[in-house]
């Protein structure tokens, strides 16, 4: 496993967007028009195509803190646009830490990266987690995403990995950023799980409360 991390690189451009995370093995296309961010794909796309993804913790700075945890996503497929944006497709390799922002004469960030915490995310998923496991967490999910107004093929979810699903609903549901930076940030699926779980019982919670109080 140690020969994958070394062929990943220790250096990359990271992409801060608040509320927003990926996880290994699953896909996301993004809209890219920001000039910083434009650039940051122009010069991936000549280099090695991995970028990081990272949350800002809730700032008025105008630069933002990092939270010291991302993962990075490959570009897949890259699109421009009439408008001259891009459109990306990113699959996520692997959860990061930062060990220390970089100067440069960029537009856009940069940061020394390790991804020995996280080794684990480039092995195939062996975690004993059965589907009818998940049977409670998608009927409170599909209530709360219902009450948002989120929408979610959950047929097509249904057909995904038990990973892939688990992090999917991870990455679309309707969580603060602080919720989500603890999802992304459990070490394995089964913790990812619990802390699901954890999270869906405060939101049923508080929506009982809501009802009793009326």
């Amino acid at each position: 496993m140690k020969k994958k991390i070394n062929h990943l690189p220790n250096k990359i451009p990271v992409f801060p967007l608040s509320n927003f995370i990926i996880f290994p093995r699953t896909t996301v296309p993004l809209n890219i028009f920001e000039p910083r961010y434009i650039d940051m794909v122009d010069d991936s796309i000549k280099s090695n195509r991995i970028i990081g993804m990272v949350q800002p913790k809730k700032s008025n700075q105008n630069i933002p803190i990092l939270y010291n945890i991302g993962c990075a996503g490959k570009i897949t497929s890259f699109n421009e646009k009439n408008d001259g944006n891009y459109l990306i497709v990113l699959v996520g390799i692997g959860r990061f830490k930062i060990i220390e922002e970089l100067e440069n004469d960029k537009l856009y960030r940069e940061c020394s990266i390790s991804f020995n915490d996280f080794y684990h995310d480039l092995e195939e998923n062996k975690d004993e987690i059965k589907f009818s496991d998940l049977e409670l967490i998608f009927k409170e999910l599909k209530s709360l995403f219902i009450k948002e107004g989120y929408v979610i093929n959950w047929k097509e979810l249904e057909k995904q990995s038990l990973d892939q699903t688990i992090n999917t609903l991870a990455m679309a549901s309707p969580f603060s950023l602080e919720e989500k930076q603890v999802l992304l940030e459990t070490i394995n699926l089964k913790e990812r799980k619990k802390k699901l779980e954890e999270i869906l019982s405060t939101y049923t919670a508080d929506n009982y409360s809501n009802k009793t109080l009326q």
